[in-house]
């Protein structure tokens, strides 16, 4: 009896020889393909998009908004980023910054064009955009939109005492504006609740009395 007899799967490898050997070449060169991807290609350009950002942030530590956007005519600025370096880590980040350069510019429809694609990690600059993406939202009057981001951004990093109770304050005027006073009553309840030392928890009542006074 021949070894293929003896072994069931020596026998499958010597009948399936050629696919088998097409699999495992296929295996290879994915493995192989994604390992020059990554090391020759996306990791340089990653780097070179860190470097290229790097000004762009000082710029908008500065609020400097419109060097952030276009740059110093030596440096690039994140518009371009944007643009060069599609899908790397930095290109994301700089649509954070373009969306926030662009609020303080007073231009609301860039404003929510870059922020509504943003999303990172870090939980202390994806808050911020929620919060700024609804204030977007609130100047161009998509109510809506602004109400459900105000209440992400206010619940999405509760660690963050102030910033929280700042966007959960803003769903409670909002609410009022709408004219929705149950809704706005809740809400300032809720910041007493869970942010009592920060100032719009320690004001909390005076609005909720207002509301309830009324007529």
């Amino acid at each position: 009896m021949s070894d293929s007899n003896k072994h069931p799967f020596l026998a499958f490898l010597n009948k399936n020889k050629k696919v088998v050997l097409a699999i495992v070449a296929l295996v290879v060169l994915t493995v192989g393909g994604y390992f020059i991807y990554s090391e020759f290609y996306k990791k340089p350009r990653e780097a070179k998009a860190s470097d290229a950002i790097y000004i762009a942030q000082k710029y908008f530590e500065q609020d400097s908004s419109k060097l952030v956007l276009n740059g110093d005519g030596t440096n690039k600025g994140v518009l371009s980023i944007i643009k060069d370096f599609s899908g790397t880590d930095a290109a994301n980040l700089a649509k954070y910054y373009a969306g926030c350069s662009y609020y303080k510019l007073g231009d609301y429809e860039n404003t929510i064009k870059y922020l509504k694609d943003f999303t990172t990690d870090g939980k202390q600059i994806q808050v911020r955009a929620y919060g700024t993406l609804a204030d977007a939202y609130a100047d161009t009057k998509k109510f809506t939109e602004a109400l459900d981001l105000y209440k992400k951004a206010g619940t999405f990093y509760p660690e963050d005492e102030i910033t929280s109770s700042i966007y959960l304050f803003r769903a409670a005027q909002l609410q009022e504006v709408l004219g929705n006073i149950d809704d706005a009553i809740a809400i300032y309840k809720d910041i007493k609740s869970k942010y009592p030392k920060t100032e719009n928890g320690s004001n909390a009542d005076k609005y909720i009395n207002k509301l309830k006074v009324q007529p």
